[in-house]
């Protein structure tokens, strides 16, 4: 029983079928160079900071944003109630 890999007879080619695969998975992407693969990595940790930061922000302002909203509200209700004057009979002073 021969050892096949990706449609390979690896036992028949020896060396030349080795070399074949190996060029094969550099140019698929499946094999990278650990320099490649250390700099993903870092990029990955880097994206996965921000986005913490990113979400630890968002939170902190969605606290804000609704405390900002229940004194609005608190604001509105107060105005609200304030006794209004009737315009109708007020007559505009002139102040000459």
């Amino acid at each position: 029983m021969a050892a096949e890999l990706m449609g390979i007879d690896v036992a028949q080619g020896g060396a030349v079928a080795l070399l074949a695969l190996v060029v094969l998975m550099v140019l698929t992407g499946r094999l990278v160079p650990r320099r490649t693969y250390d700099d993903l990595l870092k990029e990955r940790d880097t994206w996965r900071l921000a986005h913490t930061e990113s979400e630890a922000a968002r939170t902190s302002e969605r606290a804000q944003t609704q405390e900002l909203l229940e004194l609005s509200r608190t604001s509105a209700h107060a105005l609200q109630a304030l006794p209004r004057m009737a315009l109708e009979g007020d007559e505009e002073v002139d102040a000459r």
